[in-house]
């Protein structure tokens, strides 16, 4: 059976990957993924050969796993964070079907630590109750299901996390989402903002609802939104699971 594993690398520090994560990586003969990812891992993984695509050349990345691992190479694909959100894994298994020859190894997916978890921990505990992930980027995803999910998520009080907040095209999608937000949620919500999270050039900040609207954001920031019991206990982020003390 063809050898592929599609790895969640966390957020980027090689001491937030897991344990499983680098023995697996360890043990493979070619790593393809996103150029940035790649650059992350070389240093802690030299003698492995790299094989990287640009955005919006994911089914590619995927066919070239594939056709490594074809060739007899335990071949890894890479993503941030956990590659079953946002990530590589389901396009994996498409591929993979698509493709009827090629098999993945058993237990191909290797969880990572989310965006979602470690901002949160950098924050302080801002994801302590029923969370909502949500990308803000239209790109696979029409912008009226985007800001219909919002609502709904909102209405329900949920602790959101959006992924993928801004770009240069979509610079104006993030004040959009906090007008949603703002239809349900008070204007001095607790919010926070990670960047680089577990890199180098880590930013943290804890602001309101009404200020984050104002805040200019970019891909590298992951961005969280309280529910109606978040507070900020000494400069963090703090949402209560709801324990009597």
């Amino acid at each position: 059976m063809n050898k592929v594993y599609v790895i969640g690398m966390g957020p980027g520090a090689y001491e937030q990957m897991t344990v499983k994560a680098v023995r697996t990586l360890e043990k493979c003969d070619v790593i393809v993924g996103y150029t940035v990812y790649i650059e992350l891992l070389k240093e802690y993984f030299p003698d492995k050969r790299y094989l990287t695509t640009s955005m919006r050349q994911e089914a590619a990345r995927c066919r070239m796993a594939f056709e490594e691992a074809a060739k007899g190479a335990v071949t890894a694909m890479v993503c941030s964070g956990d590659a079953g959100i946002y990530g590589m894994a389901g396009l994996m298994y498409e591929i993979g079907e698509e493709s009827g020859e090629l098999e993945f190894c058993h237990n191909p997916l290797i969880p990572g630590v989310a965006a979602a978890l470690g901002g949160s921990a950098v924050l302080g505990a801002a994801v302590g109750h029923d969370v909502s992930l949500i990308s803000l980027s239209d790109l696979l995803t029409p912008w009226e299901l985007i800001e219909e999910r919002l609502r709904c998520a909102a209405k329900a009080d949920f602790v959101i996390c959006l992924y993928n907040p801004s770009s240069r095209k979509r610079s104006t999608y993030l004040a959009k989402a906090c007008e949603i937000m703002l239809e349900y949620k008070a204007e001095d919500t607790v919010c926070g903002i990670v960047k680089n999270i577990a890199r180098e050039g880590e930013t943290m900040q804890t602001l309101t609802l009404k200020e984050l609207k104002e805040t200019t954001v970019d891909m590298f920031s992951t961005v969280f939104i309280g529910n109606k019991q978040t507070k900020v206990i000494r400069e963090k982020m703090v949402t209560p699971r709801g324990y009597r003390i």
